[in-house]
């Protein structure tokens, strides 16, 4: 069974390119959750709303998850951002 400590500690090796920090260490991360399938779900909240490096952040996000042993898929919801449904169905829709 895949833990929520797995995804966080998947998701720290993704560093905001602007702040050399990782996702996780500045909050960006919410609402991690895990089904009883291993599909992982979690929100993605730039601190900017125009953010030029979140759909970058975010499929480093989906592609860290997807490394861990038995994750099934990965869905990263992008929130807070002005291009957040455009963004939301590129990250999603790439595999």
């Amino acid at each position: 069974m895949v833990s929520k400590e797995d995804i966080i500690n998947a998701l720290k090796k993704v560093i905001d390119p602007h702040m050399g920090i990782s996702i996780v260490d500045m909050g960006l991360v919410k609402n991690v959750e895990i089904d009883e399938e291993n599909n992982v779900s979690f929100e993605l909240i730039p601190t900017n709303p125009a953010c030029m490096s979140v759909m970058g952040m975010a499929l480093g996000a989906k592609e860290e998850v997807k490394k861990i042993d038995g994750v099934k898929d990965v869905k990263v919801v992008v929130k807070g951002h002005i291009m957040e449904e455009d963004i939301n169905k590129i990250v999603n829709n790439s595999k």
